[in-house]
C-alpha cells in the first residue's frame, strides 16, 4: 500500500551567525515529528536549510573583510553541523544562495510583475536592518522595531511593491474556513486582530541599496528582497516550476502538512506567504505552526546580554539525547520555556537518570540475578499486573492523539507516565521479595516479564525523541521487535530469549561540580577572546600609524603624487574600530572608490556625505581592520591645549569630482 505523503518544513535559518539553543530547539522539534511520522507509516518528506541573503548578511561580510558568499559559506556550514551534530534526519538541507532557487525567484518575480501584482513605486520610512523590516512611524514602539526592539533608520529608494490588499480577503476567508491553518489558536488571533483586519499595506520586494540578494533580471538596479526570495524555498527546492512544469515530487509533497516555524515570524509566514501563493495559483500549506521561544531566565539569549547557550556546548556536557530532551519536554505547546545549566541538570537527574535509567538498569539487573537473563513465560495475571498491561496498551493511542496535534512535550509525558507507573510496580510487587520464596518463582517471573515489555513499549515510543537511547534500551532488552506495529499486543519479549547486559543510560550529575566546571570553562574561553580582542586592537593600531615623510623632495617626487577631488556619496563608522571612518567617493572614473580614514576623533560620518574632499588616489592598497583602502585623504592637523585638531582640506560644490591638484 502507499504510503501517505508528509511535508513537514523548518523556518531556514538566517546565516548571520552561530545558532544558539532556541534556534536549535526548532530543528530538534521538526526531527521529533519527522521521525514519528515515518515510525507510524508516512512517507516523510524533512525539509530545512539557510536563508542567505540580505542587507545584514553584506554588512557582516564586509566587516569580516570577506565576500558575502564566502560569508554565507562559512555560517551555513556551521549551521549544518550544529543540525547533524543533534541527529536529525532532514531529507534536504536548502540553500537560497543555489543557483536553481536564485533562477526560480527570477521567474517567480517576472511573473507577479506581468500580471500586475508588483509595481514600481519608491519607499520612505524606517527600516530595521537586523529584522530586513520596513516599518511605519505607527508602527514603532518607543521609536524602535516592533519586532525586535533595535533601532531604525530612515529609509527613502526605489522599490517594487507587492499588492498585498488585492488578496486580503481571500486570505481572510482561507483562515475562517480553515481553523487549522495558523496554530496555536493565540497566533491566528494574533494576525487576524493586529494586522489583516486593520488592513494590509502593500509589500516593498525590492532593495536597490545593497546589492547581496537575487537580482530582478529585468531591472539591475534591484534584488529581490528577502522575504520574497527567502519564503519561496518551500515551493522551489520542493520541486515547484515557474512556469508550470512542476516535478513529481512537488506534485506528491504539496501543499505542505506544517510550516514549523518561531512565533517571532508568524506574520511573514501566515500573511506574505499565502498572499504569494495565491497570487502564484498554488495551494496554501495546510498548517503554520508558530512555536514558543526557549528563554534563559526571564529574557531572551543576547550576546550582548552574555547569555548565550549553544548546542554543541550542551552535548558535549551532557549528551545530545539528554539535549533533546530538555528542549522537547520543557517548552509547552504554547508557551516560552526556560532554560539554565542548572534547571537542565535537575531535568537529567529526575527524569532520565532516575525514572528511565534506573527502571531500565535494575529491572535488567534483576533478570540476570534471579534468571540468568533469560525472560520467563508470563503466568496467571493479578489486578495490578493488568493494569500496567492495559496503561502499555493505551500508550501508542495516547501519544498518537498528542503527536496529530503537535502537542510534542505532551506525547513525551504519557510515555514517562508509563515509566513512572513501572517504577511503581517494582514497589508494589517487590521482586526482591518474591525472590526468597521458591514457591514464587513463577510470580517472579511474570512480574519481570511485565517490566521487561512495558520497557520495550517505551523504548519504541521514545524512538523519535531520543533515538540513540531508545537503540540502547533495545540493545538491554535483546529484542528486534521494535516496530509500533508490534505494540498491538503485550508479548514483543519472547520467552526463553536472553535479554543483554545492563548498563548506565544516564549517570546522576553532581550538579555544584558540573556548575564549576562548565563556568571555569566559560572563563576560560572568555580570556581567550579578550586576548584575541587586543591582538587585534594592537594589529589596528599599527595598521593606523602613519609612515614617516621624508625631508626634502624633488619635483620629480611631486609629480608622482596624485592629488584628486572626490565627492563623499557615503561614509560610516567601521565596526569594531573606535577610529576609522569607511568612505565611498566619486573620484570621476565611473566608479566608487573607497577609503578607510582614522579620523572618526575629530568628524561624524553622517556630516561628511556630500562633502567635496581631496584625496591622494595613487597609493597603492592596503588593509585596514580586514578592508580595503585606495587612496588617503588630505587634510591639516595643529596643536591645541586640548590636543591635536583635524581639518579636512574641503573644497566648494562647483569644484567637480576628477579634477587634479597641481
Amino acid at each position: 500500500m502507499d504510503k501517505k505523503p508528509y511535508y513537514i518544513s523548518t523556518a531556514i535559518a538566517y546565516t548571520s551567525a552561530k545558532p544558539h539553543i532556541g534556534n536549535t530547539y526548532e530543528i530538534v522539534l521538526a526531527d521529533a515529528i519527522a521521525r514519528y511520522k515515518r515510525m507510524t507509516g508516512y512517507d516523510v518528506y524533512f525539509q530545512t536549510g539557510t536563508d542567505e541573503h540580505g542587507q545584514k548578511i553584506q554588512q557582516k561580510a564586509e566587516a569580516a573583510g570577506v565576500t558575502p558568499q564566502q560569508y554565507v559559506d562559512g555560517v551555513a556550514a556551521q549551521i549544518k553541523n550544529i543540525w547533524d551534530l543533534m541527529n536529525t534526519t532532514y531529507d534536504k538541507f536548502v540553500r537560497t544562495t543555489d543557483p536553481m532557487h536564485c533562477k526560480k525567484i527570477q521567474t517567480i518575480f517576472r511573473k507577479l510583475h506581468e500580471q500586475g501584482d508588483i509595481y514600481k513605486g519608491s519607499y520612505k520610512g524606517k527600516y530595521c536592518t537586523p529584522c530586513e523590516s520596513f516599518w511605519t512611524d505607527s508602527q514603532l514602539v518607543d521609536g524602535k522595531c516592533p519586532d525586535c526592539g533595535r533601532e531604525v533608520t530612515e529609509a527613502e529608494e526605489e522599490a517594487y511593491f507587492f499588492r498585498m490588499s488585492k488578496y486580503a480577503g481571500q486570505l481572510m476567508k482561507h483562515i475562517e474556513e480553515h481553523p487549522n491553518f495558523i496554530q496555536p489558536e493565540s497566533r491566528k488571533n494574533e494576525m487576524v486582530n493586529n494586522f489583516l483586519k486593520p488592513g494590509l499595506q502593500d509589500l516593498c520586494v525590492s532593495r536597490t541599496s545593497f546589492n547581496w540578494g537575487v537580482p530582478v533580471d529585468f531591472d539591475d538596479k534591484h534584488v529581490t528582497y528577502v522575504w520574497l526570495d527567502a519564503l519561496s524555498n518551500y515551493i522551489t527546492f520542493c520541486g515547484y516550476d515557474p512556469d508550470g512544469a512542476h516535478d513529481e515530487h512537488y506534485k506528491r509533497f504539496w501543499p505542505a502538512d506544517v510550516h514549523l516555524i518561531g512565533k517571532d515570524i508568524i506574520r511573514f509566514h501566515t500573511i506574505y506567504w499565502p498572499i504569494f501563493l495565491m497570487a502564484l495559483g498554488e495551494p496554501l500549506p495546510k498548517q503554520v505552526f508558530g512555536h514558543p521561544w526557549l528563554l534563559v531566565g526571564d529574557g531572551k539569549m543576547s550576546k550582548s546580554l552574555g547569555n548565550v547557550i549553544y548546542a554543541d556546548d550542551l552535548v558535549r556536557w551532557f549528551g545530545v539525547d539528554a539535549v533533546r530532551y530538555y528542549v522537547l519536554h520543557e517548552i509547552p505547546f504554547a508557551q516560552d520555556g526556560t532554560i539554565t545549566h542548572e534547571l537542565m541538570m535537575e531535568r537529567i537527574n529526575a527524569d532520565l537518570a532516575n525514572v528511565l535509567g534506573n527502571l531500565v538498569n535494575r529491572t535488567i539487573a534483576m533478570s540476570h540475578k534471579y534468571f540468568g537473563g533469560e525472560i520467563q513465560p508470563p503466568a496467571d495475571c493479578e489486578p495490578v499486573d493488568e493494569e500496567l498491561r492495559g496503561m502499555a496498551l493505551a500508550l501508542p493511542a495516547k501519544v498518537e492523539a498528542k503527536m496529530d496535534s503537535l502537542r510534542v512535550a505532551d506525547a513525551i509525558d504519557e510515555i514517562f507516565t508509563l515509566l513512572r507507573r513501572s517504577n511503581k510496580y517494582i514497589d508494589e510487587t517487590m521482586p526482591w521479595a518474591l525472590a526468597k520464596d521458591e514457591g514464587k518463582r513463577a510470580r517472579l517471573g511474570t512480574v519481570l516479564y511485565h517490566l521487561l515489555e512495558s520497557i520495550r513499549f517505551a523504548a519504541v515510543m521514545l524512538k523519535p525523541f531520543l533515538p540513540e537511547t531508545s537503540d540502547k534500551i533495545f540493545a538491554q532488552l535483546n529484542t528486534k521487535n521494535g516496530g509500533v506495529e508490534s505494540l498491538e499486543r503485550f508479548d514483543g519479549m519472547q520467552a526463553g530469549e536472553k535479554v543483554g547486559e545492563a548498563s548506565i543510560l544516564f549517570g546522576r550529575i553532581d550538579i555544584p561540580k558540573k556548575l564549576k566546571e562548565i563556568e571555569d570553562e566559560q572563563e576560560k574561553a572568555q580570556k581567550a577572546a579578550s586576548k584575541e580582542a587586543k591582538k587585534a586592537d594592537k594589529a589596528e593600531k599599527k595598521a593606523d600609524k602613519q609612515p614617516e615623510i621624508p625631508g626634502v623632495i624633488t619635483i620629480d617626487d611631486f609629480a608622482k603624487v596624485e592629488m584628486t577631488v572626490c565627492k563623499v556619496l557615503a561614509c560610516e563608522n567601521v565596526k569594531k574600530s573606535e577610529k576609522l571612518l569607511k568612505f565611498q567617493l566619486d573620484d570621476g572614473s565611473g566608479t566608487a572608490r573607497q577609503i578607510l580614514s582614522g579620523i572618526a576623533m575629530h568628524y561624524k560620518a553622517e556630516e561628511l556625505v556630500g562633502k567635496t574632499l581631496v584625496a591622494c588616489t595613487n597609493l597603492a592598497p592596503r588593509k585596514m581592520m580586514g578592508q580595503e583602502s585606495n587612496g588617503m585623504l588630505l587634510s591639516a592637523v595643529r596643536d591645541t591645549e586640548n590636543g591635536e585638531e583635524l581639518h579636512l582640506i574641503m573644497l566648494g560644490d562647483e569644484v567637480p569630482a576628477g579634477c587634479k591638484l597641481c
